[in-house]
């Protein structure tokens, strides 16, 4: 099992440079990838588990000329809220700013009145995200128009550049329901699935796997705070994961304060299980 952090975005006054550092701390720790969750105009307060007051490309930018190991993923980005001719630019210049470690993730998001607030139909993201996937894997691989779409059609006179340095940047499809599922067996090199039990998501892991012949790689979001920490229930965490077929274990770690620590912890409970 590979295991993947978030980088803190839930507190607006936490300084930027201090949250990348958790990005190189977690590449030092041997992580396989850092995180970042997308917000970008909500109608609450920014808070726990959440997060998004960074705005994950921008900063997985930023993190990328930091790291030289560490994977960089957008867990996820509500791309039906955004331009997806500016998402596929953006994607592709982290991939070579990165020299091939991105993992972009996409989910259709949940939030009526952010998509109100951002202009975006809600009612059609379902189909309008099929269409980025596909859109975004037209550039990455083509390079340019045409491109038949019913909501982002492309004609000849456009070029696309930079392409990616991976031949296919992986896509991740974020969600914890049947359309989610289905769009994962359909279009996704993996699923990560947020806000579960691992009992549950071994359920809805073999439900998804009987929808597709194709390789699908699995991962779920779990948080370990300051109120849960212990080595003990770290090993815990990680043995229910396991058992539960998870490939892809990404963990948010709770506030900024004690971060690297917590963080710190649940790697040595990861080599411990290894080692047993």
């Amino acid at each position: 099992m590979r295991l993947h952090t978030y980088i803190p975005s839930e507190t607006p006054g936490q300084d930027a440079v201090e949250a990348a550092d958790v990005a190189v701390h977690a590449e030092r720790l041997g992580y396989h990838g850092v995180w970042l969750p997308d917000h970008p105009l909500p109608y609450y307060e920014y808070r726990d588990f959440y997060g998004g007051v960074w705005e994950p490309l921008v900063m997985l930018a930023n993190i990328a000329a930091r790291t030289t190991t560490v994977r960089l993923g957008s867990g996820v980005l509500v791309a039906a809220m955004r331009n997806p001719f500016a998402v596929a630019k953006q994607a592709a210049t982290i991939d070579r700013l990165s020299h091939g470690r991105l993992d972009l993730g996409i989910g259709v998001g949940i939030v009526l009145k952010e998509f109100q607030n951002m202009g975006a139909d809600f009612h059609t993201r379902g189909a309008r995200t099929d269409e980025i996937i596909r859109l975004i894997r037209h550039l990455f691989k083509e390079g340019r128009g045409p491109f038949d779409g019913t909501h982002y059609p492309l004609g000849e006179e456009a070029v696309f550049a930079p392409q990616p340095v991976q031949p296919e940047v992986p896509i991740w499809i974020g969600g914890r329901t049947e359309a989610a599922w289905k769009r994962a067996a359909r279009t996704g090199d993996a699923w990560l699935c947020a806000m579960t039990e691992p009992d549950v998501f071994a359920a809805n892991l073999t439900r998804m796997r009987e929808l597709t012949d194709r390789k699908v790689a699995a991962g779920a979001r779990i948080q370990f705070t300051a109120a849960e920490a212990s080595f003990e229930r770290a090993v815990e965490e990680i043995e229910a994961w396991q058992a539960a077929g998870t490939d892809d274990l990404v963990v948010w770690f709770g506030a900024p304060d004690g971060y690297v620590d917590r963080m710190t912890m649940f790697a040595e409970a990861l080599a411990k299980t290894q080692d047993a």
